[in-house]
């Protein structure tokens, strides 16, 4: 063989090999606890928010819990109101949302709502109306994502944070239908890991409270599987905990403060997440919302 044949075949052996795929890219955003409500310029602030949320051009929205302020310890008026106000506000963001139900979008559990256990709309059948499912999933660009509900209730009419077994039991099927080389992102209002106990100048704070009660029995179901990250609300502050090569991160608060400033030095904001290939990342954005003085 020549040497100019040896070219033209390593060449072609060339041109025949497959290129490899560039890594899936996308964005999506993680906004959380607009607590939306007529009062103190909120309808407004989400607004911003939304507005700049637009200009992230991201693929998605996933919104974290609390999004009225407030269902939990109100009547059929006010909570049809907020998750009215709501609705029409979120029709704003121009890409698709995706919705967790936080422990101000339960109705009437407290006992101060007065409402009773035996109405249509109680607890989280108002919610399930009015937004969507209390936990499901849906793919992305060969990633997946996990929406749970973690909102727990007490015999007394308070909320814990815990995931209830029927969701454990689904989760289960969920991911053995997955499988395992799927990238996977979890939503929960309620963090599973957090280390706000140690920062929050709140006395009465309590585990149940501020944590999922169970968050290792659904790690533990979650633990064979690619957990890239845990998406997490509910404390109004910018966190991220790195645990056992999982992202657990919190996105601050669209309120801040419950539309009263920056809350611990949080300001108002909402989380940008990048993917590249099968890792993630993330970044806070502001939107200059200025609360009443």
């Amino acid at each position: 063989m020549t040497r100019r044949d040896l070219l033209k075949t390593s060449f072609a052996a060339g041109a025949l090999a497959p290129l490899a795929a560039a890594p899936t890219e996308f964005s999506f955003v993680h906004l959380t606890d607009t607590h939306i409500q007529p009062e103190l310029r909120a309808d407004q602030g989400c607004r911003m928010a939304f507005q700049k949320i637009n200009r992230m051009k991201a693929d998605f929205a996933i919104h974290g819990g609390d999004l009225v302020f407030d269902a939990n310890a109100q009547g059929h008026a006010r909570a049809d109101l907020v998750f009215g106000l709501y609705r029409d506000t979120v029709k704003a963001i121009e890409m698709p949302v995706h919705a967790a139900v936080g422990n101000h979008d339960v109705f009437g559990t407290n006992p101060a709502s007065g409402i009773s256990r035996d109405d249509a709309e109680y607890g989280k059948k108002m919610y399930e109306d009015k937004i969507g499912k209390r936990y499901y999933s849906f793919a992305h660009k060969g990633w997946r994502f996990l929406v749970l509900d973690s909102i727990g209730s007490t015999p007394a009419g308070g909320f814990e944070g815990r995931v209830d077994e029927q969701q454990i039991d689904w989760l289960r099927a969920e991911l053995a239908s997955i499988g395992t080389n799927t990238p996977l992102v979890v939503t929960t209002h309620v963090p599973f890991v957090s280390g706000v106990l140690q920062i929050v100048p709140d006395p009465g704070a309590t585990p149940a409270n501020y944590l999922v009660a169970n968050a290792r029995q659904v790690l533990e179901v979650l633990a064979p599987y690619r957990l890239k990250a845990v998406l997490q609300g509910h404390t109004h502050i910018r966190e991220t905990v790195i645990y056992n090569g999982c992202q657990f991160i919190t996105s601050g608060a669209v309120c801040g403060n419950w539309w009263k400033g920056a809350r611990l030095g949080h300001p108002e904001g909402f989380g940008v997440l990048k993917v590249k290939g099968d890792e993630i990342s993330w970044r806070y954005e502001t939107y200059g919302f200025a609360a009443a003085s």
